[in-house]
C-alpha cells in the first residue's frame, strides 16, 4: 500500500505560490545571464587567442625575412667581388692564370668565411669512419690486400669525398657525397 501513500502525498503537497513562482522565474533569469555573460567570455578568449595566433605568425615569418635579409646583405660583397673578377677576367689575356686561380680563391675564402659565420662547418670525411647520418655513400672500391683483417666485414672508410658536406649549427644541412672501403 506504500504506492497508495505516494499518491495521497501527492495530491496533499501545496500548489506552489505565486510568489514562489516569481523566485524561481528570477533564479532561472540569473542563470539565463550567468550563462550568457561566460559564453561572451569565452567567445571574447577565441577571439582573442585567434588574434595571437596570427600576430606570432607575422611576427615569425617577418623574423625569417630579417634573418635571409641579413645573410644576403652580408653576401653581397662576395657577388661583388664575383662580378669584379670576371671583368677583370674579360679585360685580361688568359695569360696569367695563376692570379685567375689566387682571385677565385680570395673569392671562395670569402663567402666560406660569411657562410661561417653564420653557422655553416664542413662535414669531415676523409679517413674517417662511414657515418650515414653525415656521409652519402655514391662509390665503393675493393679493400687493398693490407687493409682490414681480410675477411672483407671490417668498418666502412671514407676514402674519397665527391662533394663536401656541410652542418648548419650543429644539424646536417647536406651529407657529404663519398666513395667508401672496408
Amino acid at each position: 500500500m506504500e504506492g497508495d501513500e505516494s499518491t495521497v502525498d501527492e495530491a496533499t503537497e501545496p500548489e506552489p505560490s505565486a510568489e514562489q513562482i516569481a523566485e524561481e522565474l528570477d533564479e532561472l533569469g540569473r542563470t539565463q545571464r550567468e550563462r550568457d555573460e561566460y559564453l561572451d567570455s569565452l567567445r571574447r578568449v577565441q577571439a582573442d587567442f585567434e588574434n595571437y595566433r596570427k600576430r606570432m605568425l607575422r611576427e615569425q615569418t617577418a623574423l625569417v625575412e630579417r634573418a635571409t635579409e641579413g645573410l644576403v646583405e652580408q653576401l653581397l660583397p662576395v657577388l661583388d667581388s664575383f662580378e669584379l673578377a670576371l671583368d677583370n677576367l674579360d679585360a685580361s689575356k688568359h695569360d696569367d692564370l695563376a692570379q685567375v686561380r689566387k682571385g677565385l680563391e680570395l673569392l671562395y675564402a670569402e663567402l666560406l668565411g660569411v657562410l661561417e659565420k653564420s653557422g655553416l662547418s664542413r662535414v669531415e670525411a676523409v679517413g674517417k669512419p662511414f657515418d650515414p647520418n653525415e656521409h652519402e655513400a655514391v662509390a665503393q672500391e675493393a679493400a687493398s690486400e693490407g687493409d682490414g683483417d681480410g675477411d672483407g666485414e671490417g668498418d666502412l672508410v671514407v676514402s674519397e669525398v665527391f662533394r663536401t658536406g656541410y652542418r648548419l649549427k650543429g644539424r646536417v644541412l647536406r651529407p657529404a657525397s663519398v666513395k667508401v672501403k672496408r
